[in-house]
């Protein structure tokens, strides 16, 4: 079997990852395998959207109802139930989550809580740093956790808004089989298998997963493929000593589709279609990106109370960028940079990078255990991390060639076709050192103390886009966070947490006067009241207020990236999820953020909101399971999202929108085999709406999606 695989992979290896995979799944089965009595489990959704568990809340999985934060955690199951493919996707149930410059065939950028998320920084694979610079495959995710607000005790640098943690499949103690396809928007064709089980020694797990996408995009010519595939081990050495190894790849090609910008720089464009590709021109190329993980993890328990842990993760990434990139107006006597023309003209630039590189890698250990003195219980962790990042890249290209129109596309030639890439150099780099520790202390039956401190050391070697020469800087941090967790009775949690983190300084984007230079490190605060509720296991609530400052970072008005003055968010978010009645499952969730610049020193900015954060935020969903035909279950999704400032200086606003959801699954049971149909319509009135802005890049606006279909089959045999 192995060497059919081999020989058609050499035939067409760009498809037959996921062939082979399916072939493998239906191979006879190890004499083990066919002993094998437990049965397999077969997964039709859960109560809630959100698991109870995580471990982006501290250095293990911790209950949620027990945690000084506000976390979101969505399992394997949920996904599946709601068809998510991506972060994206996931995103739509979380109201404090926004899209930031998350454009169509490129790398998917969040925000939370207003804070943009920082892609090298801000997403975890197994709470070690990886990038997010293209699409993050979930086929071998086994739940997304959401960090709202900041990270700096567990993490170390990231963006004050939160983190994403992406925690990965292990093996399964039962076999598992299972295999999904799905065809939705304008003739995608989606393929993924899920392999999972114990080999004859039973100390030996595996779990493998593949996919493979014909990507037909929303957008009319933002189109490509992808390819994933995932395996993890797990070998308990000793009933006291586990050590675990997980690797993926992924390859993904994709024509991006850019946003618009004003026209004159003032007004917003109207006429528009989401379905337009502005990138639309024949010598359009898509964006190649290429990405793997190598996870290892060693967890050996001293005793009863006392383990230790050690994990890391490297991680490689490449890309060859391509677009035909629309910004500026030079068909009108004045000109518009950045800005349409007032008739819809913009100019196309021709823009290449290839052999862009990042190689990024982590490593975690940690002592943990418990112990008494006197009448105070710890839960003690120590620990200490690395991580180090490498970004090369070379002198891109950037002709401009002439000029279009955004609701008539003209047809442009490149200048030429021998511009290439300058020499592709390591232009960046950086090394993160930390020694951690936290002490939860158990004070009474009722009172809790979370305290801890992590001290970081950063130093960044880069080389300088003005003068060529290279830039050494060292930097130390110290990162306290105090939490008092009361429970009033056994299912109320109340919560008051000071916390401190750091980020990276923002890179001058692309056309500022400083472009491609670091600003330096910054630090952040966050103060943050929260009540939690769980009642038996029918409801949960929570409710957060909070407030965080940090450094507002912007272009100027001498188109000059700068870090001036403070921007502060307050805010409150509010949920609740569970069963209003036995067939009836729900989760609400609502965000409102007040946001401002103050000192900047520029009168047009003092006092202004902070862009692309709307006022007020909100996401509901609703799961019925009809008890007249059993197995069929039909939900509803709304999102809304208030106004948002377009620019620091509050020119333009972008409007709110509301855009709604169907869905509905109908579990089979046939021929021996476990079947799930499931059929989602996303825009179902198909509303446009600006979906995100950015300032990057001179300012843009990004559309949402139209009205787009999904139809899939989960096979569990």
């Amino acid at each position: 079997m192995a060497r059919e695989c081999e020989h058609t992979m050499t035939i067409n290896n760009k498809y037959t990852v996921l062939a082979c995979a399916i072939v493998q799944a239906f191979a006879v089965a190890s004499p083990a395998s066919a002993q094998e009595t437990v049965p397999s489990v077969l997964v039709t959704g859960s109560k809630w959207i959100t698991l109870d568990r995580a471990s982006v809340g501290g250095f293990a999985d911790v209950e949620l109802l027990d945690a000084p934060a506000s976390i979101t955690s969505m399992g394997q199951g949920q996904m599946q139930d709601l068809s998510i493919r991506s972060l994206t996707d996931a995103s739509r149930y979380d109201a404090s989550i926004g899209d930031a410059y998350n454009a169509v065939g490129y790398a998917e950028q969040f925000s939370i809580r207003g804070f943009a998320l920082d892609n090298a920084t801000s997403f975890r694979k197994d709470m070690i740093a990886i990038p997010a610079d293209t699409q993050i495959p979930l086929e071998n995710k086994e739940r997304v956790e959401i960090l709202r607000g900041l990270a700096g005790l567990q993490a170390g640098v990231a963006a004050p808004g939160g983190m994403i943690n992406l925690v990965t499949k292990r093996p399964t103690s039962a076999l598992l089989r299972s295999a999904t396809v799905e065809v939705r928007e304008r003739g995608t064709v989606y393929g993924a298998v899920d392999l999972g089980g114990r080999f004859d020694d039973r100390r030996f797990g595996y779990r493998i997963n593949a996919a493979a996408e014909d990507l037909k995009s929303y957008v009319r010519g933002a189109d490509g493929e992808r390819q994933f595939v995932s395996a993890a081990f797990d070998w308990q050495i000793t009933p006291d000593a586990l050590f675990q190894i997980d690797l993926d790849h992924q390859h993904k090609e994709q024509v991006t589709a850019p946003g618009y910008q004003l026209l004159r720089n003032e007004v917003l464009p109207t006429g528009v279609s989401a379905r337009t590709l502005l990138n639309d021109q024949p010598w359009t190329r898509p964006v190649d990106t290429e990405s793997s993980n190598l996870g290892l993890r060693f967890e050996y328990r001293l005793n009863d109370a006392w383990r230790a842990t050690v994990n890391a993760n490297k991680h490689w990434f490449k890309r060859d960028d391509f677009t035909a990139f629309p910004y500026g107006c030079s068909n009108e006597a004045d000109g518009y940079y950045p800005g349409y023309c007032s008739n819809g003209d913009y100019d196309v630039y021709d823009f290449q990078s290839t052999g862009e590189r990042k190689t990024p890698w982590g490593l975690q250990a940690m002592l943990q255990g418990g112990f008494d003195t006197g009448a105070l219980r710890h839960a003690l962790t120590i620990g200490t991390a690395y991580a180090e990042r490498h970004d090369s890249f070379g002198e891109y290209v950037y002709d401009y060639v002439g000029s279009s129109n955004i609701w008539q596309n003209a047809i442009v030639p490149p200048v030429s076709s021998d511009r290439v890439t300058g020499p592709v150099m390591e232009r960046r780099a950086t090394q993160e050192r930390s020694l951690f520790v936290q002490d939860v202390l158990t004070l009474s039956s009722g009172l809790t103390l979370h305290a801890g401190v992590r001290y970081v050391k950063l130093s960044l070697d880069a080389l300088e886009e003005i003068d060529g020469g290279r830039v050494h800087a060292k930097n130390s941090f110290a990162l306290p966070n105090v939490a008092l967790v009361y429970a009033p009775a056994r299912d109320w949690r109340v919560y008051g947490a000071l916390s401190h983190g750091l980020q990276y300084g923002g890179i001058a984007p692309m056309e500022t006067t400083n472009q491609n230079t670091a600003l330096p490190p910054s630090r952040s605060k966050q103060l943050e009241f929260g009540v939690k509720r769980n009642v038996n296991e029918q409801l949960a609530l929570s409710g957060a207020l909070f407030e965080i400052r940090q450094g507002l970072e912007y272009t100027n008005a001498s188109n000059t990236f700068v870090r001036a003055g403070e921007q502060t968010h307050r805010g409150i978010e509010l949920s609740a999820m569970g069963k209003a009645t036995p067939d009836l499952n729900y989760t609400l969730s609502l965000t409102a953020l007040d946001t401002d610049q103050q000192d900047t020193g520029d009168a047009s900015t003092e006092g202004k909101r902070v862009t692309n954060v709307p006022e007020l935020r909100s996401s509901a969903w609703i799961e019925y399971a009809l008890p007249q035909v059993a197995g069929l279950k039909l939900d509803a999704q709304w999102q809304y999202s208030g106004n948002k400032a377009f620019d620091p200086a509050n020119r333009v606003k972008v409007p709110g929108y509301h855009v709604a959801g169907f869905g509905a699954s109908y579990l089979l049971r046939a021929g021996g085999l476990n079947t799930i149909i499931r059929a989602r319509v996303d825009n179902a009135f198909d509303k446009f709406y600006w979906r995100d802005v950015t300032q990057s890049l001179g300012g843009y606006l990004l559309p949402g999606a139209p009205r787009t279909f999904k139809l899939s089959a989960q096979i569990d045999f």
